[in-house]
């Protein structure tokens, strides 16, 4: 990254799987990472995971380029906590960045908040970047879990924080014309947020839909916006599944889980670019079947997993 190549991350931290790629020469130390990102048979079939990984001397690799990534700068900036609105276990906390700062970031991107202990939290951004001057990040609450616990319980309002970014390469791909499916558990749907209403801005006409999976009707937390774009958006469909509907939900809709509610509506997916974000096994799920059972291309899934790491919580 610093030599201006661009390579595909997200946790930067050996867990999600994003930044894999084959070592066609040479060797490297693969580090720490978790055994659900790299198996040991890709190992043995020359993959690495590059975000962990530190070469012993020459390399070549084969990677996918992600293009355009040395044009926005990665900043460290303050910010101050204007508002925060809970809706059922999710903060939706909107953050004022300095009048005299700008961030430049792509819709889908997340930022670490740096917390006093050194210790990070990653969170997407969930809204578009023409919505200048403010951050909006969706935080669900986490029992134990230290910043969630902060943000749910003592935050106030013009809080003072840190945070770095923009960070990761799960953004909108705009230079393709595929229709797009985006596959979204419990608050994956922030980032997806963030890239939706930046297509709404500049007239991307692509067709659009959006599965949404959350166990509960009241977990799908903001059901009512992307309602609201499929009825104002004609390129846009919005299918909510839950798997497990409360009695009190009266569910009529999709059940089960999200991923396979794509699997029953479509046999080739061979045309398409998926947009996967939420929980790890979900998006795990979604890309094997996917990928060997409908015919996606492998450079057409992007994903970003909500994974926990040795010093972070799940990225929200």
């Amino acid at each position: 990254m610093r030599q201006g190549l661009g390579l595909p991350y997200g946790c930067r931290d050996g867990a999600c799987g994003a930044c894999r790629g084959k070592v066609v020469e040479g060797d490297v130390d693969h580090g720490s990472y978790q055994a659900g990102a790299l198996s040991d048979q890709d190992r043995a079939q020359g993959y690495a995971l590059f975000c962990c990984s530190r070469p012993k001397g020459d390399i070549s690799i084969e990677a996918r380029e992600v293009t355009g990534m040395g044009d926005i700068p990665i900043k460290t900036l303050p910010c101050r906590v204007e508002k925060i609105e809970k809706i059922h276990d999710v903060a939706i906390l909107r953050l004022k960045l300095p009048v005299s700062e700008r961030l430049l970031f792509r819709a889908g991107q997340y930022i670490d908040i740096l917390m006093k202990d050194g210790k990070k939290r990653s969170f997407s951004i969930a809204n578009a970047p023409h919505d200048e001057g403010f951050l909006e990040l969706h935080i669900r609450h986490q029992p134990g879990g230290s910043f969630s616990e902060y943000v749910f319980t003592t935050m106030k309002e013009r809080e003072i924080m840190r945070f770095k970014g923009p960070l990761g390469t799960f953004f909108l791909r705009e230079d393709s014309d595929k229709p797009i499916l985006f596959i979204a558990s419990g608050t994956g749907f922030a980032p997806i947020k963030g890239i939706v209403e930046h297509a709404r801005h500049i007239g991307l006409d692509r067709e659009m839909v959006l599965y949404w999976g959350a166990r509960t009707l009241e977990d799908l937390y903001l059901a009512g916006m992307a309602a609201e774009w499929q009825a104002t958006m004609p390129n846009f469909t919005f299918i909510p599944v839950l798997s497990e509907p409360a009695e009190a939900d009266a569910w009529q809709g999709r059940t089960g889980f999200v991923h396979e509610a794509v699997l029953a509506d479509f046999d080739d997916l061979s045309g398409y670019q998926v947009y996967a974000c939420g929980a790890p096994v979900m998006v795990e799920a979604a890309h094997r079947t996917f990928t060997t059972e409908r015919a996606l291309p492998e450079d057409e899934f992007y994903s970003d997993a909500f994974f926990l790491s040795k010093d972070a919580t799940p990225k929200s």
